[in-house]
């Protein structure tokens, strides 16, 4: 159901009459090159970066359903760096994996946390990963990680939550306006060359347009492809209406410049982006909010009714077990695409596993399904296999990465009334970690955004 935009082969050769101050010659405009194993982000409608619906199944159901590329959600560089990369035997999927920094416990019983997980096939040329940082030395070691196996690297300068505020990243970095072109300079020297990927940033408007211009203008002169800009402020909430006055303006600097630019804030589908980008002259449009309800808002024009939510709920579980997704995040992730007055959206609340998630939508006559449930359930020791209080007691004293969690998701959950869904101790094999580090005492901490996704 994905629409075919035009090649950037195609588009880069567009020509403009000369006008009577001209040369009476045609012009080629000004574009950065992108790099061979890049991606421009022009004539492109795209999924937005946002915590926990973000997460692989998300994407991939936003590609199934249309998107041209996708962003996955920040993720911070001191979760990243030290990771180890590895291919999952049971789904073939790449994860980015690490031992929890603060573990109390240094024996073979401690469990790894998923940082990142990416499908090496049905991703290839269409993830952006994007990155919260604020060290130029800590956003490049990081970025080599992940590079050889995304289509680009994306730094987030506009996320205003304070788990990421309070570490100098995200829509801090507008005020340290120094500091964030020393990163894009930096990954632009680094990662462009050696991986032949791009760099992009995202960030929000100013309180002035010529706040706003002047950063722009800093930025698009640091080597990167592309620019998204949230059309609204730091302080300014999802539910205020987005302020599209200084677009027109932003545009024109990135176009001088040869940049990318992409429009985000109100895209509300595909029909609706490119509605947007034809009014503003942005190269692209992002969709966050309407995305995360139904990602089918991403199928071509022409297709003015959105697929059912029971479609599209069906179509998140069955990638959810494909890939193991964490169990909550998934809870979550449907509890979004679910109408909150259907009886499903009570009966996956309390769901305690795969298994049951597969009856309450009603999936039970696929076998397949119900096998692969049970055997996610089985690895992730929820469902039937959720281990017996004494087990989860003896878990958390051991060290085990759920325990380790408590103490930094109450501190989430105190920020952000976040709601874990499953308790901790659990013993599972491997569980995820889906935003990146609260520093605790100066120590990198793995923690999870629980009660509500966050665009960024």
């Amino acid at each position: 159901m994905a629409t075919t935009s035009p090649s950037p082969s195609t588009a880069a050769t567009t020509t403009h009459p000369a006008t009577a101050d001209a040369p009476s010659f045609f012009s080629v405009p000004k574009r950065v090159p992108i790099p061979p194993r890049g991606v421009d982000y022009r004539n492109k409608i795209v999924l937005a970066p946002m915590v926990r619906s973000g997460e692989l199944p998300m994407r991939l159901l936003s590609l199934h359903y249309g998107a041209d590329l996708v962003w996955g959600p920040e993720t911070v560089d001191r979760a990243l760096i030290g990771c180890t990369t590895r291919t999952n035997p049971r789904t073939g999927m790449l994860e980015f994996t690490r031992v929890p920094s603060n573990s109390q416990s240094a024996s073979s019983c401690t469990q790894e946390s998923v940082i990142y997980r990416i499908d090496p096939v049905r991703e290839a040329g269409k993830l952006i990963f994007q990155l919260g940082t604020a060290d130029p030395d800590r956003a490049v070691a990081a970025a080599r990680i992940v590079a050889p196996h995304v289509a680009g690297i994306d730094v987030n300068a506009g996320c205003p939550k304070p788990f990421s505020t309070s570490g100098g990243m995200g829509a801090a970095l507008l005020k340290t306006p120094d500091t964030l072109v020393g990163i894009l300079k930096a990954l632009v020297a680094d990662i462009v060359p050696t991986y032949q990927i791009g760099v992009s940033v995202k960030i929000r408007i100013l309180e002035t347009p010529a706040e706003t211009e002047a950063l722009v203008r800093r930025l698009v002169g640091t080597g990167i492809t592309g620019l998204t800009v949230h059309c609204r402020t730091t302080p300014m909430r999802p539910r205020e209406r987005a302020i599209r006055g200084q677009l027109g303006m932003i545009v024109r600097v990135c176009r001088e410049a040869g940049v990318a630019c992409v429009m985000n804030g109100d895209v509300e589908s595909r029909e609706d982006g490119l509605r947007l980008m034809g009014e503003f002259g942005a190269d692209g449009a992002m969709i966050a909010t309407s995305a995360e309800k139904n990602p089918s808002c991403f199928a071509a024009m022409g297709q003015q009714q959105r697929a059912p939510w029971e479609e599209v709920a069906r179509r998140y579980l069955g990638y959810a077990v494909e890939v193991e997704n964490k169990f909550s995040n998934s809870k979550f992730s449907l509890s979004q695409l679910i109408p909150g007055k259907a009886p499903a959206a009570r009966a996956v609340h309390g769901a305690k596993g795969y298994g049951q998630l597969v009856e309450v939508l009603g999936m039970e006559g696929d076998k397949e399904l119900v096998r692969r449930a049970e055997e996610v359930d089985r690895v992730l020791g929820i469902g039937r296999f959720l281990a017996p209080p004494e087990a989860k007691k003896k878990n958390k004293q051991n060290g085990v990465l759920e325990g380790d969690q408590n103490q930094a998701g109450k501190k989430r959950k105190r920020e952000d009334g976040g709601d874990e869904d499953g308790k901790g101790g659990r013993k599972k094999p491997v569980t995820e970690v889906s935003v990146g580090v609260a520093e605790v005492e100066g120590i990198s901490q793995g923690v999870t955004m629980d009660k509500a996704a966050v665009a960024v």
